[in-house]
């Protein structure tokens, strides 16, 4: 299994991401003629060049803005500029990055990622200033240079083609910094917000080293944060920042392999007994469960003090989703404590396919150990919807699948 790990040990930013997976081997001229896709040439110009920051050698990136002639520098840096150095080109909003990106000749996994990432911002800005998603008009990440580093940041992660991105805990950095709105605390509010559920560490430095785009950057690709990793490293990249600090102003990102025969994740499961609450909930309950990130929810019949009948509900989780899921807990149960206990889970590497049956189209799992496919299952929800469509017992649509699928594995 391919996997990207980012070593957030002195945050992340815009630039400082692209020079990492730059510096990985993602191809220089294929970056530049994808976000030329954009359609923003005479906007900006993109320097890249290799630099060394504290003995550390690896690539930095900068993008000169036209219209103003100003250095876009490590955004732990300057990303939140002064009002004045903004024009109208800058003060762009959701819609307007959204139809840059929508009409360009990117391809459709770029276009999507990076409209999660502008998404992460824009959600995070509109709640922190109040305002409905579509009127917030980003100061920082609606110039030119935010709009390079972030769709740049989906050209690259689809070039190198992981299976799997992951991260350790994010360095924020300390104190304040001048923004479009004055003088704020670091980590910025947008920062925070977009980071919500993901571990975090504070004040190595008293600035900024992780800004909005580098958090919603790992936001809407990490599916696990652990300082925890085992990995078979192949490419180690640096992405150079601008600042001279303690600590090296780098961030590092490592590319390797897990196993390919199993793969071992860190996740969680949160508990609570209840025997007070109506039964019939349950359903509605394990739907928003679903709805927040859980993995899986499962009942357990127990017996509790004095002989009274009990569910033990368990809810399979990964840490950056545990909020999310233990308000549906306390918000929609009657319970009022939860346990928390962490657990490995081994997974073997699957695939999803699509095969024709005579009453439809159905999704299949396959699941594969040592490079040879071992087991497979049919989409449920695929299998319902045609045994209802079709008013046929649903048995029937899991026998033709089985049918085509054991004839196609004798093959």
């Amino acid at each position: 299994m391919k996997v990207l790990y980012y070593d957030c040990f002195c945050g992340i930013s815009g630039d400082m991401n692209l020079g990492a997976l730059l510096d990985l081997g993602v191809d220089e001229d294929y970056l530049r003629q994808e976000i030329s896709k954009l359609n923003l040439d005479t906007e900006y110009e993109l320097h890249i060049k290799k630099d060394n920051k504290r003995g550390i050698s690896g690539t930095r990136v900068d993008v000169v803005c036209h219209h103003n002639h100003e250095h876009h520098h490590n955004e732990a840096q300057t990303s939140h500029k002064s009002q004045n150095s903004h024009n109208n080109h800058e003060h762009r909003n959701l819609k307007d990055i959204e139809n840059i990106i929508i009409n360009s000749n990117l391809n459709d996994k770029v276009k999507n990622l990076s409209l999660a990432i502008f998404n992460k911002v824009a959600e995070a800005e509109a709640k922190v200033h109040g305002k409905p998603l579509y009127e917030v008009h980003f100061h920082e990440v609606g110039a030119v240079d935010s709009i390079i580093d972030i769709v740049g940041a989906a050209v690259c992660i689809e070039f190198l083609k992981v299976d799997k991105i992951m991260a350790s805990s994010v360095q924020v950095g300390g104190g304040f910094v001048k923004c479009a709105h004055g003088i704020i605390p670091v980590p910025a509010p947008a920062t925070v917000e977009i980071l919500k559920n993901a571990p975090v560490k504070f004040g190595i430095v008293p600035f900024e080293t992780t800004t909005p785009t580098g958090a919603a950057i790992l936001a809407a690709n990490v599916c696990t944060f652990t300082d925890h990793m085992t990995l078979s490293i192949e490419k180690v990249g640096y992405g150079i920042g601008h600042r001279e600090l303690e600590i090296p102003n780098v961030l590092r990102i490592y590319l390797g392999y897990q196993d390919r025969d199993e793969a071992r994740e860190e996740q969680y499961i949160l508990e609570t007994n209840i025997d007070d609450m109506n039964p019939e909930l349950y359903g509605y309950i394990e739907e928003k469960l679903f709805a927040q990130g859980a993995l899986d929810v499962f009942k357990s019949a127990i017996t509790m003090k004095k002989g009274r009948a009990a569910t033990k509900l368990s809810v399979l989780v990964k840490e950056i989703h545990e909020k999310s899921v233990v308000d549906v807990i306390f918000r929609e149960t009657t319970s009022i404590g939860v346990r928390k206990y962490k657990v490995e889970k081994i997974m073997l590497p699957r695939d999803f396919i699509k095969i024709n049956t005579k009453y439809g189209s159905v999704n299949v799992k396959n699941a594969y150990y040592q490079g040879e496919k071992v087991k497979y299952k049919p989409e449920f929800e695929d299998c319902k919807r045609i045994a209802i469509e079709r008013n046929i017992p649903i048995a029937k649509v899991y026998q033709e699948v089985h049918k085509i699928m054991e004839a196609d594995n004798n093959c």
